[in-house]
């Protein structure tokens, strides 16, 4: 079920009533774009540790925004099978109230959602809104405050409309003569109220149906019986509960503490935490305590097809339509609870996959696992001079997949993920004219290590030197 802004409230009880209730819940989402090529060298790399790539994906998770967050609710019918209630709800940023919200569109990203029938006119006209903790704090500090401004030009142009039309009929009406603004969607309904409740004290709002808002002339006394009634439909509370929107579900979502599971879910957990719960940290640890703690149990279905494939007859399938193949397959000769699973998968809880960097997942409920990569292997340049690292790239991508690193003037770093790929290198390599591949050594590769033992050297000769001339023997005549 697609659900935009004009359907969420009106769901958003069921929708929490389902969420509590589930077994486990599973989440997916597209953005406007994946890995920010801004600044230079953002982009994911072998060579980078879990905080270097969390870094880079956090200038990524800044620059970009969510359109659409796919949910899946699996609720228990029985010990074996499972009812899902699967939603697509379209996100946009919100705009009431707070700091105009930037965000940069990747012109990939955007191709292979048009290419799958990505919905734009959903996502910019009926996006649910949303926003983070500290986003709420401003806007409530605002509201309480009456310094909260319209960030939208269509809203302050459709705000300016609606003055224009009271301000025109409330000279002429008698007291508790009333009149419709017409044709008001979302924030505007807010909106509208609230600026002509600060500009003029002489009349008062509230709601009528959809899209309208009743304005109504009333005197200074009935204005001030009026603000302090509790049927009022402009209040702080109401207005931020508008406001959070899809953070509403997420709170619900946080709160349930239900198994969650996806696929590739690294880039999805970051973008979580910094839309709908707080702006990401600049520590990677932070960042993963806050995550265990929003959400206990995680399940990386990329992380367990990469190894489950080792310990029990699976085939090794990494494809979520590959996965769901072989699970509709007869290679699946029973259908076991969720609870089962979970004893099975035990091992692959928290560990969520780390696309070609240097550990195979991150562990949210522990220490990251040590890096196992391929030995690393340097290049050294011979009769081949101005090469750079792209070229480099070049001559041996036909091969197979290395990521390069310069290492000095005429030698370059590669490092694989695979074993075989090493050897392949390591052996078709052996005779090229210009180029001699081996493996990196610390002790003899390193500039570091070469510039400490070409120091030791100078001072270890200098020290000889100077033994030798103040310890020979003076000569007399």
């Amino acid at each position: 079920m697609e659900v935009g802004a004009a359907g969420f409230e009106r769901r958003l009880s069921r929708l929490r009533s389902r969420l509590r209730r589930a077994a486990f819940l599973a989440l997916d989402m597209e953005f406007t774009g994946l890995h920010s090529t801004f600044p230079q060298n953002n982009e994911p790399s072998l060579f980078d540790s879990p905080v270097e790539r969390y870094l880079k994906a956090r200038r990524s998770v800044q620059r970009f925004t969510v359109t659409q967050l796919g949910l899946a609710i699996f609720s228990n019918e029985n010990s074996n099978k499972y009812v899902v209630h699967s939603y697509n709800f379209f996100l946009f940023p919100s705009t009431l109230g707070v700091t105009d919200v930037e965000f940069t569109l990747s012109a990939s990203s955007i191709q292979f959602l048009s290419h799958y029938g990505f919905d734009y006119n959903k996502f910019l006209k009926d996006g649910i809104p949303y926003m983070n903790e500290v986003q709420e704090e401003i806007l409530s500090q605002h509201l309480l405050a009456g310094s909260w401004k319209v960030s939208s030009a269509l809203d302050r142009d459709v705000l300016k409309k609606a003055i224009d039309e009271v301000t025109c009929w409330i000279a002429a009406a008698e007291e508790e003569e009333t009149m419709v603004l017409r044709d008001l969607s979302g924030y505007q309904m807010f909106e509208v109220q609230l600026v002509l409740r600060q500009a003029l004290q002489n009349v008062w709002t509230q709601p009528l149906g959809h899209k309208k808002v009743m304005v109504k002339k009333v005197s200074p006394e009935h204005r001030r019986l009026l603000e302090n009634s509790p049927y009022d439909y402009c209040q702080k509370e109401l207005i931020l509960l508008s406001a959070r929107g899809f953070t509403n579900l997420f709170q619900t979502l946080v709160k349930a503490k239900k198994p969650l599971v996806g696929h590739n879910m690294l880039m999805d957990l970051m973008h979580l935490h910094d839309k709908f719960y707080r702006p990401l940290p600049e520590s990677y640890e932070e960042f993963k305590r806050n995550i265990h703690n929003l959400f206990p149990v995680l399940i990386d279905t990329k992380t367990v097809t990469k190894s489950i494939w080792k310990k029990c007859p699976f085939p090794r399938v990494s494809n979520l339509l590959e996965v769901y193949a072989v699970l509709c397959s007869d290679a699946v000769e029973a259908d076991p609870s969720f609870s089962q699973y979970l004893t099975v998968l035990a091992e692959y809880l928290n560990k969520v996959n780390f696309i070609r960097g240097g550990v195979s997942s991150i562990n949210f409920s522990g220490e990251d696992a040590p890096c196992q990569h391929p030995p690393l292997l340097v290049v050294h340049v011979r009769g081949w001079p101005g090469l750079n690292e792209r070229q480099i790239y070049q001559e041996f991508k036909a091969l197979c997949r290395f990521d390069v690193r310069r290492l000095s003037n005429n030698q370059f770093i590669l490092l694989s993920n695979k074993f075989k790929h090493v050897r392949r290198v390591l052996q078709d390599y052996k005779h090229h004219p210009h180029l001699r591949v081996s493996i990196y050594r610390h002790w003899r590769h390193s500039p570091r290590v070469n510039c400490l033992l070409q120091v030791s050297g100078i001072v270890a000769l200098w020290s000889l030197v100077a033994f030798v001339l103040g310890g020979a023997p003076c000569c007399s005549f």
